[in-house]
């Protein structure tokens, strides 16, 4: 594929708002994981007992008036997410540029506004004609679907462009860019704002609880030791645009692999089948090989068998010198945030040539290759990738690099 300049990203997690603030964590090694305290709580009257990357200020963070309709957690966080790194700002000189109507927004989220839904269900109160129903101030319908937060920054930037909201679980903010490129190459935009948001509620907490997944202390991606994940939330975001339209920073989506092995509900593959499938479908469209690359981002979990079948995949592709990280021990798994976030990490190690290792973790695990590295290391790279794997086998990667 041709590259695909990025003119800007930004990422708000439970590290701080902005890229600086995820630079300065990610380089200091400070976790933004916390016991949770986040509702609602567990048959002993307390929250459920784990470790979460929980933004700060949200409950303080009403959207303008003028867009209460999409009033939720997780469109505070997206407004929150848009209003940092000068984002709008590039965002309207890109509107400049090609008019509103030809700039795509491409979005991705797991659980969306549930968390509305839940306070929603909480409160019903007797209808007009005696049943159930939503309590006035929830009583939004646009609110309580998936396309809230695609339906919220389309009302909130003014683009008039397609406007597209992914939903693959946990690759959904990283199949955005494939989506993107895609409707860039076809012609039908100039550019796109892509990203992802997700937020803590119930749905996630318990739900992800009711498959024992979930860690009761910080989780330790790829550590023998590994019990389960952190979850967290976050918002971001990246603007693309079409190769010579404009002035970009040097930095690039150069590849893309999506696969959908379909092994199992909440399972990965055992032998990592549609992982290395979009690993390898994200080199070839980059026209790299494997030894090219200099950092991956990995999905990395914490879970006992996603790091083994990841660190497998991985060692059956790139040479041992690569080196492979999980940031999720900064910022819990932000589920279908996850794309965006690492992708923003991804792309400060290729700026900045600081690579991250793995908070937590300390005791390798010998069924993981060499490539996985729970040290920082500082070098000037090319190639940086992000992998993004969800439920049901959606799994993505991405190739970025510095141009």
């Amino acid at each position: 594929m041709a590259p695909l300049p990025i003119l800007a990203f930004t990422a708000t997690t439970a590290l701080g708002r902005g890229v600086e603030a995820q630079k300065t964590a990610l380089i200091g090694r400070r976790s933004g994981l916390q016991p949770n305290a986040f509702g609602p709580d567990d048959a002993d009257g307390a929250p459920l007992r784990c470790w979460t990357g929980r933004v700060e200020g949200l409950e303080d963070a009403a959207l303008p008036t003028q867009w209460a309709q999409w009033e939720c957690r997780n469109n505070r966080l997206a407004w929150m997410a848009l209003q940092q790194d000068a984002l709008l700002d590039q965002l309207q000189a890109l509107v400049d540029r090609h008019g509103a109507d030809r700039i795509a927004i491409v979005v991705g989220t797991s659980t969306s506004s549930i968390g509305a839904s839940e306070e929603a269900y909480r409160g019903l109160v007797p209808g007009n004609d005696g049943t159930p129903a939503f309590p006035p101030g929830l009583a939004r319908p646009i609110v309580h679907t998936v396309h809230s937060l695609g339906d919220f920054v389309q009302q909130a930037t003014g683009l008039r462009g397609p406007c597209i909201t992914v939903a693959t679980a946990c690759s959904s903010s990283a199949k955005v860019f494939a989506q993107a490129s895609r409707l860039i190459d076809a012609g039908i935009v100039d550019a796109a704002l892509v990203g992802g948001v997700d937020t803590l509620c119930g749905s996630v907490l318990y739900g992800f609880n009711s498959l024992q997944l979930v860690s009761r202390e910080p989780c330790r991606p790829f550590d023998a030791r590994r019990d389960g994940l952190s979850l967290g939330e976050a918002g971001g975001f990246a603007l693309l645009e079409r190769a010579g339209a404009g002035e970009a920073m040097g930095l690039g989506l150069h590849g893309y692999g999506e696969s959908s092995d379909a092994h199992h509900m909440s399972s990965p593959h055992p032998q990592g089948l549609g992982a290395r499938m979009a690993m390898s479908d994200a080199l070839a469209r980059a026209g790299i090989e494997a030894e090219a690359v200099g950092y991956l981002n990995l999905h990395g979990t914490a879970t006992p068998a996603n790091d083994s079948i990841e660190a497998a995949a991985v060692a059956g592709l790139f040479p041992d010198s690569l080196h492979a990280s999980s940031t999720k021990g900064w910022t819990g798994h932000t589920l279908g945030a996850a794309g965006i976030v690492e992708s923003v990490f991804a792309l400060l190690a290729l700026r900045d040539g600081h690579l991250p290792g793995i908070l937590n973790s300390s005791q390798p695990d010998d069924a993981c290759g060499p490539q996985i590295r729970f040290d920082d290391a500082t070098s000037s790279i090319r190639y940086a990738m992000n992998n993004s794997f969800g439920f049901g086998g959606n799994n993505c990667s991405l190739v970025f690099a510095r141009t």
